[in-house]
């Protein structure tokens, strides 16, 4: 699967996932297999970065065990990183919060399958409540990025480690099954070296790289037994989000310019969506589509700006309504806003991906034609 360099290559989601990883620098991958997304830990495997780059692989015993070898990575200035799918990154929903309250960079890629529960192998985006409200415990967020095509679950992996380092804090890669097993043409990025320990020590003066008699001791903990400490923790934690929200927000517009109705739809729901758009054009009726690419921090600024603008608005998702919530906390009322999803992993497959995704697309421009008949 070695490529050359500024070539494009056919591969899956989740083998992107796995060769951008390499060729960005990561240090080290602490996975555990479940479908759909075992190719990420079998793609390392078999491609023996340990051999090249020096990057570690190591199949964990749990996902447990995987996400605090994230957080000890992670905490000695480490590019380290992990990835699962549903119900794996819920039993890693405790590890993430430390890392949030410890302050600690790394790198989770959720490729999700439909629940809840141990569900279904098949896709779902019905994890969107769990990235972006924190499923652990506390008042912390974590910075999540939806990738909608195989190319941007290669770009993206870079992308969350920067943002991982620049606020120090745990970033999720919030794909599907859809985008994770489907193949398409991929342009890796080049090569990078893995930072030295010289580089780490004065790069990132926070993390434990061993103490010499030049500073303090790097102590990383979520627990602290002094309130009025532990409130001035809180307190800079919610600047540090506030600085975030400002300054990260991320997002695609197609068609919004003259539209008089949106459809606002994430990862592999937005490539349907993009799809309904342009036959509700066909037929006349003026639609825009919004992507948001960080689902925290919501462009909820530009969904107010173009709630103004349209008639109505359609979010289109992989779930029961999940993300349709922050939609209309954005609109405030402003017009109205309704709902099109599918659930417990029901999505095309290559066999029935024309049925499937006609039907899909039918139901959407009925909801459309309906907003534009009670307007």
């Amino acid at each position: 699967m070695t490529s050359k360099e500024n070539k494009y290559i056919l591969l899956k989601g989740n083998e992107a996932i796995a060769m951008a990883a390499i060729r960005i620098g990561c240090d080290g991958y602490f996975g555990y297999p479940i479908t759909p997304q075992s190719e990420v830990l079998e793609t390392l495997c078999n491609e023996k970065p340990w051999e090249t780059t020096g990057m570690v692989v190591l199949q964990a015993e749990s996902e447990l065990a995987s996400i605090n070898m994230v957080y000890a990575g992670g905490a000695t200035g480490k590019r380290v990183m992990t990835s699962s799918s549903s119900p794996g990154v819920a039993l890693m929903q405790e590890g993430i919060t430390y890392m949030a309250g410890a302050e600690i960079p790394g790198v989770i890629v959720n490729v999700q399958r439909g629940g809840p529960g141990l569900g279904t192998i098949q896709p779902s985006q019905a994890d969107y409540n769990q990235s972006t409200r924190g499923g652990g415990n506390g008042d912390y967020e974590v910075i999540v990025l939806a990738p909608a095509s195989v190319q941007e679950m290669a770009d993206f992996v870079e992308t969350a480690f920067d943002l991982a380092f620049k606020y120090r804090t745990p970033v999720i890669i919030l794909s599907d099954g859809i985008i994770g097993q489907m193949m398409e043409k991929v342009m890796l990025p080049p090569f990078k070296a893995r930072k030295t320990a010289e580089e780490i020590a004065t790069l990132y003066p926070w993390a434990a790289t061993g103490r010499d008699m030049k500073r303090k001791n790097n102590i990383f903990t979520s627990l602290d037994l002094d309130q009025e400490r532990h409130e001035r923790h809180n307190i800079h934690l919610q600047q540090k989000y506030a600085t975030i929200k400002e300054e990260e927000v991320r997002y695609e517009e197609i068609m919004t310019e003259d539209a008089e109705y949106l459809v606002v739809a994430f990862g592999s729901a937005a490539r349907i969506a993009q799809k309904a758009i342009e036959d509700c054009r066909s037929e006349g009726i003026k639609v825009g589509l919004l992507r948001p690419i960080t689902l925290w921090p919501f462009p909820t600024k530009r969904v107010a700006e173009l709630a103004g603008q349209v008639k109505g608005i359609l979010c289109a998702e992989i779930n029961a309504g999940q993300m349709v919530q922050d939609i209309r906390l954005a609109v405030e009322g402003k017009t109205p806003v309704s709902h099109y999803g599918r659930m417990g992993g029901m999505v095309p497959t290559p066999e029935e991906i024309a049925e499937r995704k006609e039907k899909a697309l039918e139901g959407a421009i009925e909801h459309i034609k309906k907003m534009k008949q009670n307007s």
